[in-house]
């Protein structure tokens, strides 16, 4: 590429207001979204992942909403290739491409690459897993917690593939699985705006609230029935998901479910927070300073 090219990264916690302001300063740029959430790419999880609108997705054009099915495995790595590739054919025609969503590790791996890490012996993995489906999820949290602190306060701690992954690399090195998070960082081909939205703390939880009730509203229990014989999907293994299918099962009421749901929810936004602040380049808004994200990145685009 001749000219500089830029991916701007929005980041921040769920429901601060990303999808509107990404869009906002797509329509200003002239340019299209990338959008990096672990969920909001499988095709059957709309509501739940609280995917844009179709005004939204009208708007701007979108890349990697509802591109994939539950029942297709994918991951960040593979997030990694399929962006760097659509990145190379977006900046033939834009200067400045947007990338927006939640998943921190997702966004890491565009923009630093993916940590390469050993190959996990089987025996060990196949012991792991037996432990973790006699014992379960919290026996799996404490065991992350004890070996690697680090790492415990940056993971989805409801996701019981990610957490198996690093106690099998924990297992088998008998090292922290976050000291293999290297940061050996990849030369790209273009330069990162990053950029962090963010709220107090009061209103973020407000806003949570207030999503998760509209979730329900708009058909969140029928869209989880649906998906109920492919709940063993790793997919569907998420806030939103598994409280309804707890409910489902007759375990909990829809109330208690949905106040798990806003629960589990407000601690993720403070992971998702945890995480992007370990990101000291990461200039934060609110997001009602659309004006001024756009200054910050037009002067980020200026020749030196």
């Amino acid at each position: 590429m001749t000219q500089r090219k830029y991916l701007l990264t929005l980041a921040g916690p769920t429901a601060v207001g990303k999808t509107q302001v990404a869009i906002e300063i797509a329509k200003h740029f002239n340019t299209e979204i990338i959008n990096a959430d672990s969920r909001q790419v499988y095709r059957e999880m709309k509501i739940g992942t609280a995917v844009p609108t179709l005004g939204q997705l009208a708007a701007v054009p979108h890349y990697f909403i509802g591109s994939r099915s539950i029942q297709e495995y994918y991951n960040a790595s593979m997030f990694e290739q399929d962006a760097i590739a659509l990145l190379t054919r977006l900046f033939v025609g834009h200067d400045l491409v947007i990338m927006t969503g939640g998943s921190g590790m997702y966004m890491d791996a565009v923009c630093s690459g993916i940590d390469d890490f050993p190959a996990v012996n089987a025996l060990i993995r196949e012991q792991l897993r037996s432990d973790f489906q006699q014992k379960g999820m919290e026996w799996l949290r404490s065991r992350i917690k004890e070996s690697d602190p680090e790492y415990y306060e940056q993971v989805d701690l409801n996701n019981p593939k990610r957490l198996l992954k690093a106690l099998e690399i924990i297992t088998m090195t008998d090292r922290p699985y976050s000291s293999f998070l290297t940061r050996n960082k990849k030369e790209r081909e273009f330069s990162i705006i990053p950029v962090g939205l963010n709220v107090e703390r009061t209103v973020l939880y407000r806003n949570i609230n207030q999503r998760v009730d509209s979730m329900i509203r708009e058909g969140l229990v029928s869209e989880v029935e649906a998906l109920f014989p492919f709940r063993h999907f790793n997919a569907l293994n998420t806030v939103g998901y598994k409280e309804i299918f707890d409910h489902l099962d007759g375990k909990i009421s829809l109330e208690e479910a949905i106040d798990l749901i806003k629960r589990h929810s407000r601690q993720y936004a403070r992971r998702q927070i945890t995480w992007f602040r370990k990101n000291s380049d990461i200039r934060w808004f609110a997001p009602e300073e659309r004006m001024a994200i756009i200054k910050f990145a037009e002067e980020k685009m200026q020749p030196e």
